[in-house]
């Protein structure tokens, strides 16, 4: 099992990855939201001139708001000051999309956006479609390294959905999800992931990485899940997570099946407070805060079931426990995403309380 941290995007928090390396973490995850966050690649850069071992990559870059030469070329300057060390996550870009007014990229947009960024980024020339007109381009120039394409740079895809976990298996380096901590699940998607990389006559290495993004708390003795310091670090993960089952909620014509148990007894009072708004409000109000702080009027919905569903929490060797549950499921990396006014505890304290129970 390997550890890396996962941050509301800032330009200033370059030093949050140089403090997350000394700490034993194994990855940088930096996201790319336009409307809520600093640039991602701005973030990664000064990451990667103060850092010597972190892998450092998005989480995750979006195919509707950087068209696919753009973001290749991007990240081929990241591994350009950072060689070996950069990698490439992408997403239908769920909640970059949603704060455009616009629903996340469908699954065929992402495949095409996979095809023409890993051929830029294999020196290779790839037919590029854009406002209707195809043309074959390639990278020039690359022995002035304005870009490094070696070694190798990965694509990780995050997918949940039938769709996006079909192509996981088929074209990418590696599988990311989240929203929850649900092993059952996990497993469930793993499978299909491998599925479709049979189906597709691709055979997964053994390393191919599944990470999950999840945040934790690292209990005190005596400590409960109702006490105000857990309520902090794991709040705005249970908020994200409950914005987007109301999200999916409402795109499946209020399908109440989709409805986790551990959000069902909060369930009608959060719908209450969500119809009461404007519907063209609506999707602002459910990204406000999103994986950077609780709110204050939503504060009333972390109770212990919603924290124990969304987040690993407990005493150091309850934790343990919970990630090697995560272990069997099949994932292999776990990113932690926690809010923006408490991550270097939480990164702390998982560091020194959980991470030495497990070799990387």
């Amino acid at each position: 099992m390997r550890f890396g941290i996962m941050f509301d995007t800032h330009v200033d928090k370059w030093e949050l990855v140089r403090f997350a390396e000394e700490l034993g973490y194994y990855r940088a995850w930096v996201p790319d939201s336009q409307m809520i966050w600093s640039d991602c690649y701005s973030t990664l850069a000064l990451a990667a001139v103060h850092t010597e071992r972190i892998l450092l990559g998005t989480g995750m870059t979006v195919p509707a708001t950087r068209i696919a030469p753009v973001t290749a070329q991007a990240i081929g300057g990241i591994n350009q000051l950072a060689p070996g060390r950069a990698f490439l996550g992408v997403a239908t870009g769920n909640t970059a999309m949603r704060l455009l007014g616009h629903p996340s990229a469908p699954p065929s947009e992402l495949r095409e956006y996979i095809r023409v960024v890993r051929a830029l980024l294999d020196g290779e020339a790839v037919d590029f479609t854009w406002r209707g007109k195809t043309e074959e381009i390639q990278f020039l120039h690359r022995d002035r390294h304005y870009i490094n394409l070696e070694p190798r740079i990965p694509i990780y895809v995050a997918a949940n959905g039938p769709k996006a976990l079909q192509l996981a298996g088929e074209l990418a380096d590696g599988w990311v999800t989240g929203g929850g901590f649900n092993d059952a699940i996990l497993a469930r998607d793993w499978a299909k992931v491998r599925e479709a990389a049979a189906g597709a006559r691709r055979t997964l290495p053994e390393e191919f990485p599944r990470c999950c993004t999840i945040s934790a708390c690292v209990l005190r003795p005596g400590e409960t899940l109702a006490d105000e310091r857990v309520v902090n670090q794991t709040g705005s993960m249970v908020t994200t997570n409950l914005h987007h089952v109301y999200e999916f909620w409402e795109q499946t014509g209020r399908n109440d099946e989709i409805i986790p148990p551990f959000f069902e007894g909060i369930w009608e009072d959060f719908v209450r407070a969500v119809d009461a708004l404007p519907k063209k409000a609506r999707f602002r109000y459910l990204h406000n805060g999103h994986a950077t702080f609780l709110r204050d009027e939503e504060r009333r919905f972390i109770t212990p079931d919603a924290i124990l569903g969304s987040c690993v929490v407990g005493e150091p060797d309850e934790i343990v426990d919970q990630v090697r549950s995560l272990e069997r499921a099949g994932i292999t990396e776990v990113a932690l995403l926690p809010p923006a006014d408490f991550q270097r505890e939480v990164y702390r304290d998982f560091a020194e309380q959980v991470m030495p129970h497990f070799s990387n």
